[in-house]
């Protein structure tokens, strides 16, 4: 047991939680074994706390946690991760949104995100970032690749001559289309 305070628990040796903490690859788990050796030694847990690199009060948690656990307690824990801020009904809606294209009537041709981001605080009332939203994009199945546009004067036989044989062909077709014309 250390000098006073908190007992800690004996199943292991000062000597043996060195040399696990020596063999410790997650340096935090590592440093909080030297602490718990020191303060087993009889080293005041202030002073052995110091020299592992940590406060009193993160040692007597570590302490805390090692009496329930054993040497697992001295790990990090795995935090659950975050739940968006979009439900699965909101995430659902927003994928017809985006297959559904934008409304031409407002001036838009195709989707930014900073323009669904304003589509999604309209609809659902939340704020995204447009950095967040290209990772939910990209959650739901959805790539940054636009479509391009389509210009309504462009010459689909110009376009076939001029991936078939290039800039030559595609001015013979269009000498030719000059000469029909006149």
């Amino acid at each position: 047991m250390g000098a006073r305070g908190l007992p800690i628990r004996q199943d292991l040796s000062p000597k043996e939680l060195r040399r696990l903490a020596h063999r410790e690859r997650d340096l935090a788990a590592g440093r909080r074994m030297y602490a718990i050796a020191n303060a087993l030694e009889g080293m005041p847990r202030a002073e052995a706390a110091r020299l592992a690199g940590m406060e009193r009060q993160a040692l007597r948690d570590a302490v805390v946690r090692y009496n329930a656990e054993g040497i697992a307690g001295l790990h990090n824990r795995c935090h659950p991760p975050r739940s968006g801020k979009l439900t699965t009904t909101e995430l659902r809606e927003l994928a017809e949104i985006i297959l559904a294209g934008p409304d031409p009537e407002l001036g838009l041709s195709s989707w930014t995100l900073p323009e669904l981001c304003r589509e999604i605080e309209a609809r659902f009332n939340k704020r995204l970032h447009p950095a967040s939203l290209s990772r939910v994009v990209r959650r739901i199945g959805f790539s940054r690749q636009k479509t391009r546009q389509r210009h309504p004067r462009s010459d689909a036989a110009a376009q076939e001559a001029f991936k078939k044989g290039g800039f030559w062909l595609r001015q013979t077709v269009r000498e030719n289309r000059i000469l029909t014309s006149a």
